[in-house]
Protein backbone atom coordinates (compact mmCIF):
# COMPACT_ATOMS: atom_id res chain seq x y z
CA UNK A 1 0.00 0.00 0.00
CA UNK A 2 1.28 3.25 -0.75
CA UNK A 3 0.55 7.00 0.29
CA UNK A 4 -2.28 7.54 -2.66
CA UNK A 5 -4.04 3.89 -1.80
CA UNK A 6 -3.85 5.02 1.89
CA UNK A 7 -6.30 8.23 1.11
CA UNK A 8 -8.49 6.60 -1.29
CA UNK A 9 -9.23 4.36 1.49
CA UNK A 10 -10.22 7.32 3.96
CA UNK A 11 -11.78 9.14 1.31
CA UNK A 12 -14.09 5.80 0.61
CA UNK A 13 -14.47 4.98 4.16
CA UNK A 14 -15.38 9.32 4.46
CA UNK A 15 -17.87 8.92 2.32
CA UNK A 16 -19.57 5.83 3.49
CA UNK A 17 -18.69 3.42 0.53
CA UNK A 18 -17.10 1.17 3.01
CA UNK A 19 -16.57 0.83 6.17
CA UNK A 20 -14.49 0.72 9.47
CA UNK A 21 -13.41 -3.10 9.16
CA UNK A 22 -12.33 -2.36 5.94
CA UNK A 23 -10.11 0.59 6.78
CA UNK A 24 -8.80 -1.62 9.51
CA UNK A 25 -8.10 -4.82 7.74
CA UNK A 26 -5.97 -2.17 5.18
CA UNK A 27 -4.01 -0.61 8.11
CA UNK A 28 -3.23 -4.15 9.42
CA UNK A 29 -1.91 -5.67 6.34
CA UNK A 30 1.19 -7.47 7.15
CA UNK A 31 4.20 -4.48 6.93
CA UNK A 32 6.76 -7.42 5.73
CA UNK A 33 6.48 -10.85 4.06
CA UNK A 34 8.83 -13.08 5.25
CA UNK A 35 11.28 -15.36 2.88
CA UNK A 36 13.88 -17.60 3.84
CA UNK A 37 16.45 -14.60 2.94
CA UNK A 38 14.82 -11.93 2.78
CA UNK A 39 11.75 -9.46 4.27
CA UNK A 40 10.25 -7.36 2.10
CA UNK A 41 9.39 -4.16 3.38
CA UNK A 42 5.92 -3.81 2.29
CA UNK A 43 4.97 -0.30 3.97
CA UNK A 44 8.01 1.08 2.39
CA UNK A 45 5.74 3.59 0.33
CA UNK A 46 3.60 4.46 2.72
CA UNK A 47 6.13 5.23 4.88
CA UNK A 48 8.48 6.93 2.40
CA UNK A 49 6.12 7.42 -0.85
CA UNK A 50 8.93 4.90 -2.56
CA UNK A 51 8.82 0.79 -2.79
CA UNK A 52 10.93 -1.01 -1.52
CA UNK A 53 14.29 -1.29 -4.63
CA UNK A 54 16.26 -4.06 -4.90
CA UNK A 55 20.23 -4.55 -5.08
CA UNK A 56 20.73 -7.04 -7.56
CA UNK A 57 24.28 -7.23 -7.26
CA UNK A 58 24.69 -10.29 -4.34
CA UNK A 59 21.44 -12.00 -5.33
CA UNK A 60 20.90 -14.88 -7.07
CA UNK A 61 18.65 -14.99 -9.65
CA UNK A 62 16.08 -17.45 -7.60
CA UNK A 63 16.45 -15.13 -5.13
CA UNK A 64 15.52 -11.83 -6.66
CA UNK A 65 12.55 -13.82 -8.37
CA UNK A 66 11.16 -14.54 -5.15
CA UNK A 67 11.24 -10.86 -3.97
CA UNK A 68 9.39 -9.68 -7.10
CA UNK A 69 6.94 -12.05 -7.35
CA UNK A 70 6.69 -11.31 -3.59
CA UNK A 71 6.25 -7.25 -4.11
CA UNK A 72 3.98 -8.25 -6.99
CA UNK A 73 1.81 -9.86 -4.94
CA UNK A 74 1.54 -6.59 -3.26
CA UNK A 75 0.25 -4.67 -6.50
CA UNK A 76 3.57 -2.78 -6.99
CA UNK A 77 3.25 -0.61 -10.69
CA UNK A 78 7.16 -0.51 -11.00
CA UNK A 79 9.74 -2.89 -9.37
CA UNK A 80 13.21 -1.34 -9.56
CA UNK A 81 16.37 -3.61 -9.74
CA UNK A 82 20.08 -2.15 -9.06
CA UNK A 83 23.14 -3.90 -10.34
CA UNK A 84 21.71 -6.86 -11.62
CA UNK A 85 23.55 -9.37 -13.72
CA UNK A 86 22.37 -9.89 -17.36
CA UNK A 87 22.34 -13.64 -16.76
CA UNK A 88 19.39 -12.62 -13.97
CA UNK A 89 17.15 -10.96 -16.03
CA UNK A 90 17.03 -13.14 -18.62
CA UNK A 91 16.13 -16.33 -15.74
CA UNK A 92 13.54 -13.61 -14.64
CA UNK A 93 11.68 -13.03 -18.37
CA UNK A 94 11.91 -16.82 -18.40
CA UNK A 95 9.69 -16.99 -15.41
CA UNK A 96 7.48 -13.75 -15.60
CA UNK A 97 7.90 -12.03 -19.06
CA UNK A 98 4.93 -13.82 -20.41
CA UNK A 99 2.59 -11.95 -17.92
CA UNK A 100 5.00 -9.00 -16.83
CA UNK A 101 7.21 -6.12 -18.59
CA UNK A 102 10.38 -6.42 -17.83
CA UNK A 103 13.08 -3.77 -19.11
CA UNK A 104 16.80 -4.19 -18.72
CA UNK A 105 19.72 -1.85 -19.47
CA UNK A 106 23.21 -3.43 -19.81
CA UNK A 107 25.62 -0.72 -19.26
CA UNK A 108 24.13 0.03 -15.83
CA UNK A 109 22.77 -3.24 -15.52
CA UNK A 110 18.87 -1.68 -13.89
CA UNK A 111 16.16 -3.74 -14.92
CA UNK A 112 12.48 -2.32 -14.52
CA UNK A 113 9.84 -4.93 -13.34
CA UNK A 114 6.45 -2.30 -14.93
CA UNK A 115 5.87 0.36 -16.78
CA UNK A 116 8.07 3.80 -15.80
CA UNK A 117 5.30 5.81 -14.21
CA UNK A 118 4.22 9.34 -15.44
CA UNK A 119 6.77 12.01 -14.80
CA UNK A 120 5.01 14.38 -11.85
CA UNK A 121 7.77 16.14 -10.55
CA UNK A 122 7.85 20.21 -10.28
CA UNK A 123 10.71 19.85 -12.64
CA UNK A 124 13.34 18.35 -14.25
CA UNK A 125 16.74 16.73 -13.13
CA UNK A 126 19.59 16.78 -15.23
CA UNK A 127 22.06 14.32 -15.21
CA UNK A 128 25.54 15.65 -16.37
CA UNK A 129 28.70 13.72 -16.92
CA UNK A 130 32.54 14.62 -16.82
CA UNK A 131 33.43 11.92 -19.51
CA UNK A 132 31.86 8.78 -21.45
CA UNK A 133 33.31 6.36 -18.82
CA UNK A 134 31.05 7.58 -16.51
CA UNK A 135 27.99 6.77 -18.07
CA UNK A 136 27.33 3.45 -16.36
CA UNK A 137 26.72 5.34 -13.18
CA UNK A 138 24.94 7.61 -14.74
CA UNK A 139 22.50 5.62 -16.40
CA UNK A 140 21.97 3.83 -12.95
CA UNK A 141 20.96 8.05 -12.07
CA UNK A 142 18.97 8.73 -14.98
CA UNK A 143 16.78 5.02 -14.69
CA UNK A 144 16.34 5.61 -11.32
CA UNK A 145 14.75 8.84 -11.59
CA UNK A 146 12.86 7.86 -14.57
CA UNK A 147 11.17 5.08 -12.36
CA UNK A 148 10.78 7.54 -9.53
CA UNK A 149 8.35 9.48 -11.41
CA UNK A 150 10.58 12.18 -12.82
CA UNK A 151 11.71 13.82 -16.23
CA UNK A 152 15.02 13.17 -17.11
CA UNK A 153 17.41 15.50 -19.17
CA UNK A 154 20.81 13.53 -19.99
CA UNK A 155 24.01 15.64 -20.43
CA UNK A 156 27.02 13.55 -21.38
CA UNK A 157 30.83 13.73 -21.66
CA UNK A 158 30.72 17.60 -20.72
CA UNK A 159 33.71 17.55 -18.07
CA UNK A 160 36.18 20.48 -17.27
CA UNK A 161 38.78 19.55 -19.76
CA UNK A 162 36.80 20.90 -22.68
CA UNK A 163 34.48 23.93 -20.55
CA UNK A 164 32.73 25.02 -24.07
CA UNK A 165 31.11 20.98 -23.89
CA UNK A 166 29.43 22.37 -20.40
CA UNK A 167 28.86 25.88 -21.35
CA UNK A 168 26.81 24.96 -24.84
CA UNK A 169 24.29 23.02 -22.64
CA UNK A 170 23.79 26.48 -20.29
CA UNK A 171 19.89 26.42 -21.14
CA UNK A 172 19.69 22.56 -19.51
CA UNK A 173 21.40 23.25 -16.61
CA UNK A 174 19.42 26.30 -15.80
CA UNK A 175 16.13 24.93 -16.18
CA UNK A 176 16.41 22.45 -13.56
CA UNK A 177 15.07 21.06 -10.81
CA UNK A 178 18.15 19.54 -9.47
CA UNK A 179 21.82 18.64 -11.19
CA UNK A 180 23.28 15.45 -10.67
CA UNK A 181 26.99 15.54 -11.37
CA UNK A 182 29.14 12.49 -11.93
CA UNK A 183 32.47 12.50 -12.73
CA UNK A 184 36.04 10.68 -11.71
CA UNK A 185 39.32 12.05 -12.45
CA UNK A 186 39.38 14.84 -9.89
CA UNK A 187 35.84 15.43 -9.88
CA UNK A 188 36.12 18.86 -10.67
CA UNK A 189 32.34 18.75 -12.42
CA UNK A 190 30.22 19.52 -9.53
CA UNK A 191 32.21 22.47 -8.03
CA UNK A 192 31.64 24.22 -11.77
CA UNK A 193 28.42 23.21 -12.30
CA UNK A 194 27.34 24.35 -8.84
CA UNK A 195 28.89 27.58 -9.26
CA UNK A 196 26.46 28.39 -12.44
CA UNK A 197 23.33 26.96 -11.71
CA UNK A 198 20.23 28.29 -8.74
CA UNK A 199 19.63 24.84 -7.69
CA UNK A 200 20.99 21.73 -5.67
CA UNK A 201 23.81 20.05 -7.18
CA UNK A 202 24.46 16.15 -6.08
CA UNK A 203 27.61 14.91 -6.94
CA UNK A 204 28.56 11.37 -7.73
CA UNK A 205 32.04 10.72 -7.57
CA UNK A 206 33.19 8.38 -9.71
CA UNK A 207 35.94 5.23 -9.95
CA UNK A 208 37.11 6.46 -13.40
CA UNK A 209 40.61 7.51 -13.01
CA UNK A 210 44.30 6.57 -13.16
CA UNK A 211 46.30 4.74 -10.31
CA UNK A 212 46.37 8.53 -8.26
CA UNK A 213 42.58 8.98 -8.63
CA UNK A 214 42.83 5.62 -6.04
CA UNK A 215 39.45 4.39 -7.67
CA UNK A 216 37.16 7.06 -6.98
CA UNK A 217 38.66 8.35 -3.52
CA UNK A 218 40.38 11.43 -5.15
CA UNK A 219 37.03 12.78 -6.92
CA UNK A 220 35.25 12.12 -3.43
CA UNK A 221 37.41 14.40 -1.61
CA UNK A 222 37.55 16.60 -4.26
CA UNK A 223 33.47 16.87 -4.45
CA UNK A 224 33.27 17.02 -0.58
CA UNK A 225 35.88 20.12 -0.51
CA UNK A 226 33.98 21.97 -3.28
CA UNK A 227 33.77 25.73 -2.64
CA UNK A 228 30.86 25.86 -4.33
CA UNK A 229 27.67 26.15 -2.61
CA UNK A 230 24.51 24.13 -2.84
CA UNK A 231 26.58 20.91 -3.59
CA UNK A 232 26.33 17.51 -1.91
CA UNK A 233 27.72 14.43 -1.88
CA UNK A 234 26.82 10.98 -2.25
CA UNK A 235 29.05 7.92 -2.51
CA UNK A 236 31.68 6.38 -4.83
CA UNK A 237 29.36 5.27 -7.98
CA UNK A 238 25.97 5.73 -6.35
CA UNK A 239 24.56 6.53 -9.03
CA UNK A 240 21.13 5.30 -7.18
CA UNK A 241 21.43 7.01 -4.25
CA UNK A 242 21.81 10.59 -6.02
CA UNK A 243 18.67 9.68 -8.00
CA UNK A 244 16.60 9.11 -4.92
CA UNK A 245 17.95 11.96 -3.28
CA UNK A 246 17.16 14.21 -6.64
CA UNK A 247 13.51 12.86 -6.94
CA UNK A 248 12.93 13.56 -2.88
CA UNK A 249 13.71 17.31 -3.77
CA UNK A 250 11.27 17.31 -7.21
CA UNK A 251 8.69 16.08 -5.30
CA UNK A 252 8.97 18.05 -2.11
CA UNK A 253 6.69 20.58 -2.91
CA UNK A 254 4.15 18.48 -3.76
CA UNK A 255 3.74 17.53 -0.24
CA UNK A 256 2.30 21.14 0.55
Amino acid sequence: MNQNELKNILADFKAGNIDEDKVLLSLKEKPFTELDYAKIDNHRSLRQGVSEVIYGASKTPEQILGIVESMLEMEEKTIIITRMKEEAFTYLSQKIGYKHKLSYEKLSQMCLVGSKPKADGIGKIVVVTGGTSDMKVAEEAAITAEALGNEVVRLYDCGVAGLHRLLSNLDDLMDATVVIAIAGMEGALASVVGGLVDCPVIGVPTSVGYGASFNGLSALLSMLNSCASGVSVVNIDNGFGAAYQASMINHIKLKK
